[in-house]
C-alpha cells in the first residue's frame, strides 16, 4: 500500500515531505527545483568572479561598492536556496524558515539596491561618492530593521498556538504546523517594510537620470530597471496569492506561487543588475590597462618626436651621447648623421676655406692627427721641365712652403 501511494518518479523509502521534488505529477516542483539549483551555482560563480576582479579594479568609486555587491549576491543566492523550502512539504522548520527568511532575504537585497541608489546619486552629481564601509553600514541598518520585524512577528504568532495534547498518554503535538497556520493576507502584511524598500529604491533611482556623468547614469539605469521589474513581480504574486488562489486553485497553488516569485525575482537580480555590473567593472579596467600600456607605443620614436617635446638647448644638455664636439674642432670629419643630434642647424660650425688657410702652423700640426690626408704625387715640376716623369727635386728653402701648400690644397679639396 505504501508503494502504491508513492508518486511516480520517487523512491518507495522517500519521506512524503519531499514528494514535490521528484513527483512527475507535480512537474512545477521539478522545474522550479532545477531553475533554483542553477541559480545557486550561477550566484556562486558570480561571487567568485567578483572577488577575483577586486585586485584589478583601479577606480576607487567602483571599489567602494564591492561590499554592497557581495552582500547583494549573498542574499540573492539565499533566495534561490529558500525556494526549496516552498517546494517541499510543510512542517514546523520549513514553515518557520519560509515566514522568517522570505522578508529577511528580500529586505537585504533591496537595502543594498537602495544604498546603491544613494551612492549613484552622489556620484552622478559630484563624481565622488562616500566610502564603502559607510554604504555597507547603511545597508546593514536597513536590513536589521526587517530582521527585528520578522523576529517579533514570528515569535508572537507562534506563541498564540500552544502545544495541544491529543490525550493524556501521548506526547503533546500540534494540530497543524503552527508557523504554517497563518492566512495569506497576514503573510503579505508582514512584508510591508520590504515593499517600502522597493518603492524607496524606485524613487531614489529616478533622480540619477538627471545627473551630469553618463557613467553613473548607466549604473543607475540598471538599478532602476531592476527595481521596476521587481515591482511588477511583487504585484503579480501578491494578487495571485491573496485573491487568485482562492478563486481558482485554492491552497494548493500557494506554494507554487511563492516559489515561482522567488526564482523569478532572483534571476531578475542576476541577469538585469549583477551580470551587467560585473561586465562594466571588467570593461572599464581593460580600457584603462590598454591605455596605460599603449600610451607610448603608438608614438613615434624618431628624433622628430623628441624635438617637438624638448628645446634644442635642453636636448643638447640631456642627450650627450649624440652631442657634437666643440666648435673649435669643426674641421674634423663630420658624420652624415649629425643632423640627428638634436641641435639646430644654425648652431653647427661650418669652417670656410679662408679660415683653414689662416690657421697657424701650430694648429695645423695639432689638427693633422684628425685629418684624413691622402698622399698625392706633385705634377708641378713635371709640367715645368716638360719631362714625362714627375720630378722629385725641390729647393731646400721651398720645402716647408710646398708641404704647407700641399696640405692646404689637400684640405681644401676635402672640404
Amino acid at each position: 500500500m505504501a508503494a502504491n501511494m508513492t508518486p511516480q518518479g520517487c523512491g518507495p523509502d522517500l519521506d512524503s515531505l519531499y514528494y514535490n521534488l521528484c513527483s512527475l505529477s507535480a512537474v512545477w516542483g521539478i522545474v522550479v527545483e532545477a531553475v533554483a539549483a542553477a541559480g545557486v551555482v550561477f550566484s556562486f560563480v558570480l561571487f567568485i568572479s567578483l572577488l577575483a576582479s577586486l585586485p584589478f579594479i583601479k577606480n576607487p568609486n567602483h571599489k567602494n561598492s564591492m561590499a554592497l555587491q557581495a552582500s547583494f549576491l549573498f542574499c540573492t543566492a539565499g533566495l534561490f536556496c529558500l525556494t526549496f523550502a516552498f517546494i517541499v512539504g510543510k512542517d514546523f522548520s520549513t514553515c518557520a524558515s519560509r515566514r522568517f527568511l522570505f522578508g529577511v532575504l528580500f529586505g537585504g537585497c533591496f537595502a543594498c539596491l537602495l544604498m546603491q541608489c544613494i551612492r549613484l546619486n552622489i556620484l552622478a552629481r559630484r563624481n565622488a561618492g562616500p566610502r564603502g564601509w559607510v554604504l555597507w553600514l547603511g545597508a546593514l541598518g536597513l536590513w536589521l530593521v526587517e530582521v527585528i520585524i520578522n523576529t517579533e512577528w514570528l515569535i508572537i504568532t507562534v506563541v498564540r498556538h500552544p502545544l495541544l495534547p491529543v490525550n493524556a498518554t501521548t506526547e503533546p503535538i500540534r494540530a497543524t504546523a503552527t508557523p504554517c497556520n497563518i492566512a495569506n493576507q497576514d503573510f503579505v502584511m508582514a512584508l510591508i517594510y520590504v515593499m517600502v524598500l522597493i518603492l524607496a529604491t524606485v524613487m531614489a533611482g529616478l533622480p540619477i537620470m538627471a545627473g551630469k556623468y553618463a557613467e553613473w547614469k548607466k549604473e543607475g539605469g540598471l538599478v532602476l530597471v531592476t527595481s521596476l521589474i521587481s515591482v511588477g513581480i511583487w504585484v503579480a504574486w501578491i494578487v495571485m496569492y491573496v485573491y487568485g488562489n482562492e478563486r481558482t486553485g485554492g491552497p494548493t497553488w500557494d506554494d507554487p506561487t511563492l516559489a515561482i516569485a522567488l526564482v523569478a525575482n532572483a534571476w531578475a537580480f542576476l541577469i538585469i543588475y549583477t551580470i551587467p555590473q560585473i561586465c562594466c567593472f571588467n570593461s572599464d579596467d581593460e580600457i584603462e590597462e590598454d591605455y596605460g600600456e599603449n600610451a607610448y607605443t603608438n608614438r613615434g620614436v624618431g628624433y622628430e618626436t623628441i624635438l617637438k617635446e624638448h628645446t634644442s638647448q635642453k636636448m643638447f644638455m640631456e642627450n650627450k651621447a649624440f652631442s657634437m664636439d666643440e666648435p673649435s674642432q669643426g674641421n674634423k670629419p663630420v658624420s652624415p648623421y649629425s643632423n640627428y643630434t638634436g641641435q639646430m642647424r644654425a648652431s653647427v660650425y661650418q669652417p670656410t676655406e679662408l679660415a683653414l688657410i689662416t690657421k697657424t702652423v701650430g694648429n695645423q700640426q695639432r689638427e693633422q692627427s684628425f685629418d684624413m690626408i691622402i698622399p698625392r704625387a706633385s705634377m708641378a715640376s713635371a709640367a715645368n721641365s716638360g719631362s714625362s716623369t714627375p720630378s722629385t727635386h725641390t729647393e731646400p728653402g721651398n720645402t716647408s712652403r710646398s708641404q704647407t701648400s700641399g696640405q692646404n690644397s689637400n684640405r681644401t679639396a676635402q672640404w
